[in-house]
């Protein structure tokens, strides 16, 4: 029998889970995906999407610590890290028109980031921790290399309820309690995610180790990024 090879491009890509604490315990932001979007319409995610060229070029003003970035390496080329970085922090923007920053001029931006540099910020990326890592089965529309973050949300700038300056790509963006994530309609992805995250903040957000669901072409399998 001969083998189909599914030639789509998997992109690099970057996912956040902002928390909290609420009233019910640890809360997460998502929001849910348009009836008409080509990657998991109706479905409640984590703001995420894929790395655009312009975010290689874009200077940090502060960086996760050393085991983050030495495992966010791991498989991937080293020059891509700052990239999947920024993206993280601009889909945050785009997605949420939450702040993941530094009070700070910040001189020509690019157009995607132009906005962002309105508000009288710089990116920083030192409240992230890397936490999970998926590429998207074969035989999708889209496939992507998405590695997820974990953020308090006490790394916003400004009011963490405050969405007045989000796109559309996602409508009813709200805190939903981890207790009841799960009546929502999710991804199956997001549901293992979401079965690390409990007892992952409750250490603090720092993982011991980085599942990494691989979905290729030929190996298919969780592994641990350590």
């Amino acid at each position: 029998m001969t083998q189909v090879v599914d030639k789509t491009a998997v992109r690099d890509a970057s996912t956040v889970i902002l928390w909290r604490k609420g009233t019910a315990g640890a809360e997460v932001l998502m929001g849910q995906r348009g009836s008409s979007a080509a990657f998991m319409p109706d479905k409640f995610v984590f703001p995420g999407g894929a790395i655009d060229p312009e975010d290689a070029a874009v200077p940090l003003t502060g960086h996760p610590d050393g085991t983050c970035l030495r495992r966010l390496a791991i498989s991937t080329d080293p020059a891509r890290v700052p990239a999947i970085l920024a993206g993280a922090i601009r889909e945050v923007w785009e997605e949420t028109g939450l702040v993941l920053g530094r009070k700070q001029p910040w001189q020509t931006p690019s157009a995607d980031w132009e906005s962002f540099a309105a508000t009288g910020h710089a990116p920083s990326a030192a409240g992230l921790s890397y936490v999970f890592r998926a590429v998207t089965p074969p035989g999708r529309t889209r496939r992507f290399d998405a590695r997820f973050f974990l953020v308090s949300a006490s790394a916003v700038q400004g009011d963490a309820d405050d969405f007045t300056h989000a796109c559309d790509e996602l409508r009813h963006l709200q805190w939903i309690p981890l207790s009841a994530v799960r009546d929502f309609d999710l991804p199956f992805i997001t549901e293992v995610v979401l079965a690390e995250l409990g007892p992952l903040i409750a250490r603090g957000g720092r993982p011991a180790s980085v599942p990494f669901v691989q979905n290729d072409d030929i190996v298919s399998g969780i592994t641990r990024l350590t």
